[in-house]
C-alpha cells in the first residue's frame, strides 16, 4: 500500500500535473494540504475518473485539507475536535479518515508567522490539541499516522542553515516541544530518503533560486504509531514533482507499507 502526503499550494493551479502525478505514482491515499478552493470546487470528478474517492474540509482560503483514495474512505471526521479558533473559527485544517486498513489525519498546522504574533500562540494550542484529538487513533492497534504539512523543521539537520532561521518559527524550542509530545503520544517520526543530496528536504522558497540551490526544510512529515511504523518498507521525497513549471513550493512525501 502507498500512502503520500503533498502540499499542493492551491489544488486547482496544480490538478494537471497532481493527476499525472498520481498515475505515474501509484498512489493508493494521498493526504492533500493547502487546497485554496472551497469543498465545492475540489476536483471530486476528475479523480474519480481516475478511481479515488475524496473527503474535503475546505472553505476556499489559503488553508484547507483533503483525503482521496482508492481503497477504500470511511468514518470521515472534518475537523479537530477540541481545536482552537482563530479569527472566530476554526480554519480547515484537519480531516482524518479510514482507508481499507489504515486511519489516516491529514493535516496543515498553522504557519506561526513570527513569533511575537498570536497566530503563533494559535498554532502550539492547535497541536496541543492535535496531540489530544490523536491519542485514541494512535493507541490502537491498527495502522495510524497523521501526514501532512507541519510547518516545523524537527531537528536543526532539516534546515539548509540553522544560522539562517535563528529566532524564526518553524525552529524554535516549543514548536519541536510540540511534536515531541505527539512522539509521546505514540507516534513515531517516518524520516524518507531523499531522491537526491544528503538530506530529505520537502519544501523550498520559490525565491532565491532555494530549490537549485537546495536551501530547503523538511517541514511535510509523516508520524505513524507502532502498526504503521513496523509496515514501513519504503519512503522517500519525490524531489521531481518539485521541478519544471507550474510547481508547488513542496515535494511529496511517499510511504511503502507491507500489509
Amino acid at each position: 500500500m502507498r500512502i503520500a502526503t503533498f502540499n499542493v499550494n492551491s489544488i486547482t493551479a496544480r490538478l494537471p500535473r497532481l493527476l499525472a502525478w498520481l498515475e505515474s505514482s501509484g498512489t493508493d491515499v494521498l493526504c492533500i494540504q493547502e487546497t485554496k478552493c472551497t469543498a465545492e470546487q475540489f476536483p471530486v470528478d476528475a479523480l474519480k475518473e481516475l478511481g479515488y474517492e475524496s473527503a474535503v474540509n475546505a472553505d476556499g482560503r489559503w488553508n484547507g485539507v483533503a483525503v482521496v483514495s482508492r481503497v477504500g474512505l470511511d468514518d470521515v471526521v472534518k475537523g479537530l475536535p477540541g481545536g482552537p479558533e482563530y479569527g472566530g473559527v476554526q480554519e480547515p485544517r484537519a480531516l482524518s479518515a479510514t482507508c481499507g486498513p489504515v486511519r489516516v489525519w491529514s493535516v496543515y498546522v498553522p504557519n506561526g508567522r513570527e513569533v511575537t504574533h498570536e497566530h503563533y500562540a494559535y498554532k502550539l494550542a492547535w497541536l496541543e490539541a492535535l496531540k489530544a484529538a490523536v491519542a485514541e487513533d494512535a493507541a490502537g492497534g491498527r495502522p495510524f499516522a497523521v501526514l501532512g504539512d507541519y510547518n516545523i523543521a524537527p531537528t536543526d539537520d532539516d534546515v539548509w542553515d540553522p544560522a539562517f532561521f535563528e529566532g524564526m518559527t518553524h525552529v524554535t524550542e516549543p514548536e519541536r516541544a510540540a511534536l515531541a509530545g505527539l512522539r509521546e503520544a505514540g507516534l513515531a517520526d517516518v524520516v524518507p530518503r531523499p531522491l537526491k543530496y544528503d538530506r530529505p528536504f520537502t519544501y523550498w522558497d520559490y525565491r532565491q533560486l532555494c530549490f537549485p540551490k537546495n536551501r530547503g526544510m523538511r517541514i511535510d512529515l509523516v508520524y505513524g504509531n507502532e502498526p504503521f511504523a513496523q509496515a514501513v518498507k519504503d519512503g522517500y521525497v519525490d524531489r521531481e514533482e518539485r521541478k519544471g513549471k507550474g510547481a508547488s513550493d513542496h515535494a511529496p512525501v511517499v510511504v511503502d507499507l507491507d500489509l
